[in-house]
């Protein structure tokens, strides 16, 4: 039950961000949850991978590399998923990190509850 929560709070910040963030579109909530469901699916399998491959340069920035692979999955994302758009970079920059945001603070408030 919890995941399920998770999923859609994710979803109305997919929503929030294309709100906040001109450029980025999400045409309806139904668009918003598999984006929110591909989004976790990337961050789960593809993300971990990348990391490890990145691992020299993310030492070197400090764990700031970081911020610019998941705004590059973010905007992956974008390409595979009709109805969300991410036209650039920056914007995929903004947006990851106010999702990144967004789930930090639900699933903070979602730990405390349980």
């Amino acid at each position: 039950m919890l995941l399920i929560v998770r999923w859609v709070l994710n979803a109305l910040a997919l929503l929030g961000i294309a709100y906040l963030i001109p450029g980025i579109v999400v045409e309806n909530f139904a668009t918003a949850l598999i984006v929110a469901l591909v989004i976790g699916l990337v961050n789960a399998f593809i993300r971990p991978l990348i990391l490890i491959l990145t691992l020299p340069v993310n030492i070197l920035t400090l764990g700031l590399f970081t911020l610019v692979i998941n705004a590059l999955l973010f905007w992956l994302v974008s390409t595979w998923i009709a109805g969300f758009t991410v036209p650039g970079f920056g914007e995929a920059f903004l947006g990851a990190l106010v999702l990144w945001a967004a789930s930090w603070l639900t699933n903070g408030l979602l730990k405390k509850e349980s």
